[in-house]
């Protein structure tokens, strides 16, 4: 590769990191891709400049990027979300759960309503001991058509949502639909509010972890491989 390619290649990796906060490593022993998903989810609608988001647009053509690349050998995301689009966020999610690359996922601040799937998706999760999981059930705002219709809907969504939970974590069934269904923690809400070490004790995460501890995992799973 010749100095231009080099240049070209530099640029291109600070404007991935600017724009969606996504980078390749190349200092540690093996090569990764660092991911981060913040804010919330956009989906289909544009959300206000002013909401910190991650475009599904953006991270879906970088995981099949990733799993088709000869030089990449991992994959590391990072999760602080506050929701978003239900469908956007699980679309990532199935990509994550169906790549053949190592993957860790790693929960800072907050994984929130969609970012629970997104955390279980990775082949192994990790959460900082400060961090908390909200579960709550589907929801919506603006104009909502009060028929039987409508409740099947978020019903079903709900139960897409819960599968795919349980598929790719340890967190039994019934424990997470208790979990969902709590009336009795959040104030404006049904659900639950889990600490970083409630997430592990619960099966819905797999370790607590700092991030030298999550990428030695990562970088143990790719030398395994």
């Amino acid at each position: 590769m010749n100095n231009n390619e080099n240049e070209n290649k530099k640029s291109e990796e600070k404007e991935d990191l600017k724009d969606i906060g996504a980078t390749v490593t190349g200092g540690g022993r093996h090569k990764i891709f660092c991911l981060t998903v913040i804010g919330e989810i956009e989906g289909h609608s544009v959300l206000p400049e002013q909401s910190k988001t991650t475009k599904y647009e953006h991270i879906i053509p970088q995981l099949v990027s990733v799993e088709e690349s000869d030089e990449i050998e991992g994959l590391l995301i990072l999760l602080n979300t506050i929701g978003g689009d239900v469908e956007a966020g699980l679309a990532i999610a199935e990509l994550i759960s169906g790549m053949k690359k190592p993957s860790v996922s790693f929960v800072l601040g907050g994984g929130h309503s969609i970012g629970v799937p997104l955390a279980v998706s990775a082949k192994r999760s990790f959460i900082a001991p400060s961090a908390t999981m909200t579960i709550h059930p589907v929801r919506t705002n603006g104009l909502v058509i009060g028929v039987p219709q409508t409740m099947n809907h978020f019903a079903r969504m709900q139960d897409r949502i819960t599968d795919f939970v349980v598929k790719n974590s340890n967190i039994e069934k019934e424990k997470f639909n208790a979990l969902l269904m709590n009336t009795g923690e959040l104030v404006t809400d049904v659900g639950s509010v889990l600490s970083g070490t409630a997430a592990v004790e619960s099966g819905l995460i797999d370790s607590l972890g700092s991030l030298s501890e999550v990428i030695g995992s990562l970088y143990e799973m790719i030398e395994n491989r």
